[in-house]
């Protein structure tokens, strides 16, 4: 047997017994291969934690967030306002001109209605509570390879276009215009639906019945502002952006906003109704501008008895690994495992309005945070890992980290050989941070994989044991004598 597989079957072994008690009973004990000489023993470390403010973060991912909550845990305001594009497929085809019944009195097509709709998937709060925002029309598409930050809002910024479409509209979760019986069909998905048929004037001063219309017009004068999504959206539509203007106590998911426009058509000799739709999609641009308030996340930042982990744009968790404590006498052994647990802590006063825990964590090196989201990498267990949350456990486990230690240890004994002062000059080469992400994924043949990771933008919130608390991580060496 080569001493490579008795290696790995050495080491198994003793991770196998070791598994069983999760106690440091086991500390010190070794397995030796009388041929071979390989040693396998564990230690136990400390590490040591603080809050760090995240302000702004990249904000993009297939989920806006719009309302505004009263945070429980700070009682300050927490708003959510979203921007999204919306998707045209390649080389759209629609009912030729001269079958649309729907005209105006010279005889031209118009749009019997329009409409948006914000098709939400979660939220959070009061479902009756009165919300109010404003639709705005963007005056030029915000572009797809700058990296937008949560703070950044097109409003402020000059992306809305003067005297474009704006459309205020209150709302509520559970949307009273429509309890009809549909609600109780199946097929019904819950939406926040804002029609658009007030009259409408374009950049050329041209006014038209609603917004449908005009994109209808559009379409028939020039096809090829449809051929494509950047093409519609650099001649048709750059956006929409929702501004919360009113209203406390609830914040909508929105996973699919929607554009429709109707009209009638002939088709077989008969009067039908048709309907035009453009969605947001995965494929389009789509960022959520957060509002917090930065004095109450101070607050909970100095807190030195936990740590916490609050989003959307809220606080991370930084950590000290002990690399010079991991490596020292072990300077010829292989790191085998290195695992680290963060115990979550309970709410002192249950409400059904308690942020919930973030369900997965990104744990990255402090210094590599705002690159890993510009370029929108995923977890290579390496250098960056993910863990989620386990609701029975209480807790986030990192099973093994051991990579992300000997990438610090190496870039450190590099950096020394030509800088003596090299960990002065970078103080955070041995800090991760731990940071609350989604993910998205695809699924082909039987198979799901993460293709994308963002920084979670929905609320949630959790204190975790550390600060003053040390917390351990347990390795598990493995060296031939």
């Amino acid at each position: 047997m080569s001493i490579k597989y008795l290696t790995y079957a050495a080491v198994a072994c003793f991770l196998l017994l070791t598994s069983c008690d999760d106690t440091t009973d086991t500390i010190g004990v070794t397995l030796s291969e009388n041929a071979d000489h390989l040693e396998v023993s564990s230690s136990t470390f400390y590490a040591y934690s603080h809050s760090v403010s995240s302000g702004s973060v990249v904000s993009r991912s297939s989920t806006g967030y719009l309302g505004r909550i009263i945070d429980p845990e700070t009682g300050t305001y927490i708003t959510g306002d979203f921007m999204t594009q919306f998707y045209c497929i390649e080389n759209l085809k629609l009912t030729p001109a001269d079958s649309v019944l729907s005209r105006d009195a010279e005889g031209k097509v118009i749009a019997d209605s329009c409409e948006v709709r914000l098709f939400y998937t979660n939220y959070y709060g009061d479902s009756l509570a009165n919300m109010k925002f404003t639709l705005y029309e963007m005056d030029h598409p915000m572009v797809e390879d700058q990296h937008y930050y949560s703070d950044f809002s097109p409003l402020e910024e000059g992306y809305i276009r003067q005297g474009g479409l704006s459309k205020s509209h209150s709302f509520s979760i559970v949307n009273n215009s429509e309890l009809t019986e549909k609600t109780k069909d199946s097929e019904y998905v819950n939406n926040i639906c804002v029609r658009l048929n007030q009259p409408y004037t374009d950049r050329d001063g041209i006014t038209y019945n609603n917004f449908g219309t005009y994109v209808l017009r559009k379409y028939y004068e020039h096809p090829e502002y449809f051929q494509n999504t950047n093409s519609f959206t650099r001649n048709i539509l750059p956006g929409f952006f929702f501004k919360m203007t009113g209203g406390l106590g609830a914040m909508a998911y929105i996973r699919v906003p929607q554009l429709n426009i109707f009209f009638n058509i002939k088709k077989d000799g008969e009067q039908k109704a048709s309907m035009t739709l453009f969605n947001g999609t995965e494929e389009v641009l789509q960022t959520t501008t957060v509002t917090n308030d930065t004095q109450a996340i101070e607050q909970l930042v100095n807190d030195p008895s936990c740590t916490y982990i609050k989003s959307p744009a809220g606080i991370f968790t930084e950590v000290t690994l002990p690399v010079d404590d991991i490596v020292r006498g072990h300077e010829k052994d292989t790191i085998n495992t290195a695992k680290i647990e963060f115990l979550r802590i309970n709410n002192e006063h249950w409400s059904s309005y308690n942020l919930p825990a973030p369900s997965m964590l990104l744990m990255i090196e402090t210094d590599s945070v705002q690159s890993f989201f510009e370029q929108g990498k995923v977890a290579n267990y390496k250098q960056t890992f993910l863990g989620s949350y386990s609701k029975s456990a209480n807790k986030y486990a990192f099973n093994n980290v051991g990579g992300i230690i000997n990438a610090m240890n190496k870039a450190r004994n590099e950096g020394l050989k030509s800088d003596p002062q090299w960990e002065a000059h970078h103080p955070n080469w041995n800090k991760v941070m731990l940071v609350p992400v989604s993910t998205t994924t695809v699924t082909y043949n039987n198979t799901t994989r993460i293709v994308g990771i963002h920084n979670d933008m929905s609320l949630t919130s959790t204190r975790l044991v550390g600060g003053n608390t040390p917390i351990a991580i347990n390795i598990i060496y493995s060296r031939f004598d």
